[in-house]
């Protein structure tokens, strides 16, 4: 992965089966205000007319647009393709079917240069297939433009570790790479990069434009699941060996938003009863294992707010019947 310094940012876009949207997606990219940029646009061996799309940016965007085609091998694997490739300063990632601001880059390029910051988060927003916004996902509300990881390691536990929504100097990536085969790896590998920052910063503009398919993988929820948890334990071993290793509680704090409301969230979909009754008891032996204490989950602030108490009435209730082990209940208010 040697470095070129001409280049800022090598934005690396993953593409499988996505012909319908995928023209947007560049198009986005093509039209960034930040000079010196590479796109490296790795199809993961799809089977639809994505190539051809590929091919079309690239004749028309020579030296910005650089398309690479590879045997099927997932997000992750498809990720690290482009990180081996990347010469920029700065890289970033952008999902095939979502797209940005025209100034993404060039705002948050400026805001690491001008904060020596190693990442930079911007807040994002799910849109549905007709532009519409559906929700705004604000990132790191009341924290300041320059981040000292250091003095404000609440945000460790606070932030939502979506890779689309940052850009990451390239030595954190320095034996670094997305874990091939799981899901959640933005989970796993994300929170492991934030710890080997000092300084972070951070934009309140929504440059990124997250797209809600309706026939999106996400919608499956299966065992697959219980991937959550096992990133959560690989990122505890990494927070034990980092240099913020004595502030427990941040790590706790991690654990219960991930390990427990995340890991939730995601149960309250799965549909297989045998699946949900083994994917419930591994969340409980994760909180035994983590000494998770009850009184401590359920006061749990994000942002300095009440977790449980910010939600909606329905989501309150579902959590707290797990929490106190009504599983019968949950499962019949989940239908």
């Amino acid at each position: 992965m040697p470095e070129n310094p001409e280049i800022k940012v090598s934005i690396i876009v993953p593409v499988y089966n996505v012909e319908r949207y995928l023209e947007k997606c560049l198009t986005s990219l093509v039209r960034q205000t930040l000079d010196s940029i590479e796109i490296i646009v790795v199809n993961d061996g799809s089977c639809d007319h994505s190539q051809q799309i590929i091919e079309k940016f690239q004749q028309e965007f020579p030296g910005k647009i650089f398309g690479c085609f590879k045997e099927n091998g997932g997000l992750s694997d498809a990720r690290n393709y482009g990180i081996d490739r990347a010469k920029g300063e700065f890289l970033g990632f952008v999902d095939s079917d979502d797209y940005v601001s025209d100034t993404m880059f060039e705002d948050m390029y400026n805001l690491a240069r001008k904060h020596h910051a190693e990442m930079v988060i911007c807040n994002l927003q799910k849109v549905d297939e007709n532009g519409k916004i559906t929700q705004k996902l604000t990132q790191l509300p009341n924290f300041p433009e320059k981040i000292i990881l250091e003095k404000h390691l609440s945000a460790f536990s606070d932030l939502s570790y979506f890779a689309c929504n940052k850009i990451f100097h390239r030595k954190l990536f320095h034996k670094k790479r997305f874990r091939k085969g799981i899901h959640f790896e933005d989970i796993e590998l994300i929170p492991q990069l934030l710890l080997q920052c000092k300084t972070l910063a951070f934009t309140p503009n929504y440059h990124y434009q997250y797209l809600e398919r309706q026939d999106s993988i996400s919608k499956s929820h299966t065992l697959k699941g219980l991937d959550i948890l096992h990133a959560v334990e690989t990122v505890s071993e990494a927070f034990i060996k980092s240099p913020f290793a004595k502030n427990v509680s941040a790590l706790k704090d991690f654990q219960i938003l991930e390990g427990v409301y995340t890991f939730l969230a995601y149960l309250a979909f799965v549909k297989d009863p045998a699946d949900f009754d083994h994917m419930y008891s591994a969340m409980h032996q994760f909180i035994n294992k983590n000494r998770l204490n009850l009184l401590h989950i359920l006061g749990y602030k994000r942002f300095g707010r009440n977790y449980l108490l910010s939600l909606p009435l329905r989501k309150k209730i579902y959590y707290l019947l797990v929490f106190f082990r009504f599983k019968n209940t949950v499962r019949k208010l989940i239908k």
